[in-house]
C-alpha cells in the first residue's frame, strides 16, 4: 500500500467491489431521515433477518424509543447497494450486514467505524461472550468493526444407520483419508446413494468454501507472506486433485452445477450417506419435518497436516463511518447481537430459531441445547477451533480460512472455480486448470508486492 497511498487503495477498493456484485439493486423505504430517534439499517434477506424486523418494533423501540427502518435485499443485491453506499460514505444508512470478508477490507477503506469505545461503555454487551474466532475475523489492526447476528464453521455431517450397516466406525477427527475410504465403503449402500455430496458449483463462496480449506490442511495456500502466489504447487494441486477425485468417483450426480443447497437435498432425500459443508446446515437436518431428523452424526472438518480445518463465516453489523447516529446504532447493535435477543427469540418464536453461533453462553442455555442438542457441541467446537489468522502451515498475507481477505479474491476465486468446476465434469484437467490459475493469481500478487516495495 505504501506506493498507492489510502486513498488509491479506496478507489481500486470500490472498483473491485462494484465489479463483483449483482447488478440492479433494489430500492426500499427507510433509508436516511432526520429523526434523531430513528436509524436505518441496511440488511440481508435471510429468515434470522427476517424475524428480527418483526421483532424490532414491538420490543427494541418500545424499550429504546428507537425506530429502525429497515431496507431488506437479497444476498447479491445487498451486497451492490453496500458496496455503493460505503465506497460513497453518503451517510444513508447507519448499520447495515457485512460478513467477515467484508469488514476488515471496510476497516482498512475507513467506511466502517470502530466499535471499541461502545464496547467499553456497554459492560452488558459482554464482548468476552463472543466467541473468539468470531470477533478476531471481525477485527482490523486490533479494532473491533463489527459484532456478528449469527455465525457458522464447517464439519462433516454423516448417516450414522448407514455406516454402521457397512460396519464403518467415524472417527471424532477423522482424515480426509478416512473420508475418501469411507465414501467408497458407503457408496450405494442404498439406491441412488452417493458415498459423500461435495460442492462442485463454480464460485468464490461455492466450491472454493469447502475446497480452500482442503488446500489449507493438505499444507497449500493461495499465497505466501510475500504474496507469492502457490496455486499450481504440488500441495494446492494434491488438495485438488483429492477433491476432484473424490467426488467423481463416490460424488453426488450433477456435482459440477451442485451447492449448498443441491447438497442439503441430497443428505436430507437419502441420496448422500455423507456431506462436508456449513454447520448452519445442521438445524435443517434435525427439523421437525425433516426426513433424516436423528440419524445424522457431526465430527469435526477433516484434516490432513493442520490441527483443524473449518471454515469461518458471520453475517454481522457494522457500522457506517458517516453516521451521525452512531450511539443509536451501537444500541441496535448491541440489541441485536446480545443475550437478551436470543433469549427473546427462544420465547416468542422457538429455541430451534435463535441465531446461533457466535456467543459461548448460547451452547450453555439449556432450552436452546434441547433443540439443537444433536449438533451444538459440535458446531461451538468447530467454531472455536477455526483460526483466521493461521489457518494452514504457512504464514499468509491476510486474513481468512476459506477465503483470502482481499477485494480481489471474489473474482480470482470464481476464475478459478470455473475450471475446476470443469475438472469435476471431466473437461479439462486439475493441472490444466491450475496453472492458468496460477497466472491470475500472479497479476493479483504484483499488484501488492509493488505496493509494499
Amino acid at each position: 500500500m505504501k506506493r498507492w497511498g489510502k486513498r488509491g487503495f479506496v478507489l481500486a477498493l470500490g472498483l473491485v467491489l462494484a465489479s463483483t456484485g449483482c447488478a440492479g439493486a433494489g430500492g426500499g423505504g427507510g433509508a436516511g431521515g432526520g429523526d434523531a430517534n430513528s436509524i436505518s439499517v441496511l440488511m440481508v434477506n435471510n429468515p434470522q433477518m427476517e424475524d428480527l424486523q418483526k421483532l424490532t418494533a414491538d420490543n427494541f423501540t418500545k424499550q429504546t424509543g428507537i425506530t429502525v427502518n429497515y431496507t431488506v435485499l437479497p444476498e447479491n443485491d445487498v451486497r451492490d447497494k453496500i458496496s455503493q453506499e460505503f465506497t460513497s460514505q453518503a451517510g444513508q444508512y447507519d448499520v447495515a450486514s457485512l460478513s467477515n470478508f467484508e469488514i476488515p477490507i471496510y476497516a482498512k477503506a475507513g467506511w466502517i467505524a470502530p466499535m471499541d469505545d461502545f464496547i467499553a461503555k456497554d459492560p452488558e454487551f459482554d464482548q468476552d461472550d463472543i466467541l473468539a474466532p468470531m470477533t478476531t475475523s471481525l477485527s482490523s489492526e486490533g479494532k473491533v468493526y463489527g459484532q456478528p447476528f449469527y455465525g457458522e464453521s464447517s464439519f462433516l455431517m454423516y448417516r450414522k444407520d448407514i455406516l454402521a450397516a457397512k460396519g464403518v466406525t467415524m472417527p471424532d477427527r477423522p482424515t480426509w483419508q478416512q473420508v475418501a475410504e469411507i465414501a467408497a465403503a458407503v457408496d450405494e449402500a442404498e439406491p441412488g446413494m452417493a458415498g459423500i455430496c461435495l460442492r462442485g458449483q463454480p464460485g468464490w463462496g461455492q466450491v472454493f468454501a469447502p475446497l480452500t480449506t482442503v488446500v489449507n490442511t493438505f499444507g497449500g495456500t493461495w499465497f505466501e507472506k510475500d504474496w507469492t502466489p502457490k496455486v499450481n504447487a504440488p500441495e494446492f494441486t494434491e488438495a485438488v486433485r483429492f477433491y476432484v477425485d473424490l467426488v467423481r468417483e463416490h460424488g453426488e450426480r450433477g456435482a459440477p452445477q451442485a451447492g449448498f443447497t443441491e447438497c442439503l437435498n441430497n443428505l436430507t432425500q437419502g441420496n448422500a450417506a455423507m456431506w462436508y459443508d456449513a454447520t448452519s446446515a445442521a438445524g435443517s437436518l434435525e427439523a421437525d419435518d425433516s426426513p433424516v431428523k436423528g440419524k445424522l452424526g457431526y465430527v469435526a472438518a477433516p484434516v490432513v497436516k493442520t490441527d483443524s480445518s473449518g471454515w469461518l463465516y458471520a453475517w454481522s453489523w457494522s457500522i457506517q463511518q458517516a453516521s451521525t447516529k452512531q450511539e443509536n446504532a451501537w444500541k441496535f447493535i448491541s440489541w441485536a447481537s446480545g443475550k437478551e435477543y436470543e433469549q427473546l427469540v427462544g420465547g416468542k418464536l422457538g429455541w430451534s430459531k435463535v441465531p446461533a453461533g457466535k456467543r459461548s453462553s448460547t451452547y450453555e442455555n439449556p432450552d436452546y441445547l434441547e433443540v439443537a442438542k444433536a449438533f451444538a457441541v459440535p458446531t461451538k467446537n468447530a467454531i472455536e477451533a477455526a483460526d483466521p489468522e493461521n489457518p494452514g502451515v504457512q504464514p499468509r498475507p491476510a486474513i481468512g480460512i476459506q477465503f483470502v481477505d482481499i477485494p480481489e479474491f471474489p473474482n480470482l476465486g470464481t476464475q478459478v472455480s470455473q475450471d475446476i468446476s470443469a475438472a469435476i465434469a471431466g473437461q479439462t484437467s486439475v493441472e490444466e486448470a491450475l496453472d492458468k490459475g496460477q497466472q491470475l493469481a500472479q497479476d493479483v500478487a504484483e499488484r501488492y508486492q509493488a505496493r509494499e516495495q
